[in-house]
C-alpha cells in the first residue's frame, strides 16, 4: 500500500501546474465560451458566424473571445476584411470531450 502511495505522488501535478490549469479552466467556464470552442475544434469561424451560431450578439463573442484568446487558448488571423479563430491549445479537446462525456447524455 505504501509503494502505491509513493508511486501516485510522482503524477501529482506542480502548484504552478495547478494554478495554470485552474486559470485556464477558469477562463472557458461559460455556456457560450464552451460553445464557441466546440465549434472551433470543428474548423475556423469568424465573429459573426461563430455568433449566429451561439445565437448571442458580435460584441459579446467578441469579449468571450478575447478572454481566449488573451489565456493562449485561440489565435486569430486576419485574411482581407475577415478575421478568422482557431484553437491552438491541444488540450481544449480533451476539455470538451469530457464535458461531452460527463453532460452529453443529459436531457435537454
Amino acid at each position: 500500500m505504501e509503494t502505491a502511495r509513493k508511486d501516485a505522488e510522482c503524477d501529482i501535478l506542480s502548484s504552478e501546474a495547478l494554478a495554470d490549469a485552474a486559470e485556464c479552466l477558469r477562463s472557458i467556464a461559460h455556456p457560450t465560451r464552451l460553445r464557441i470552442l466546440e465549434l472551433l475544434l470543428q474548423g475556423e469561424y469568424t465573429v459573426g458566424e461563430l455568433a449566429e451560431h451561439c445565437d448571442a450578439l458580435h460584441h459579446v463573442v467578441s469579449e468571450h473571445l478575447g478572454v481566449m484568446r488573451d489565456r493562449g487558448l485561440l489565435e486569430r488571423e486576419r485574411r482581407g476584411r475577415c478575421t478568422y479563430y482557431r484553437v491552438v491549445n491541444p488540450g481544449i479537446e480533451g476539455i470538451i470531450d469530457c464535458v461531452r462525456d460527463s453532460f452529453g447524455s443529459r436531457e435537454p
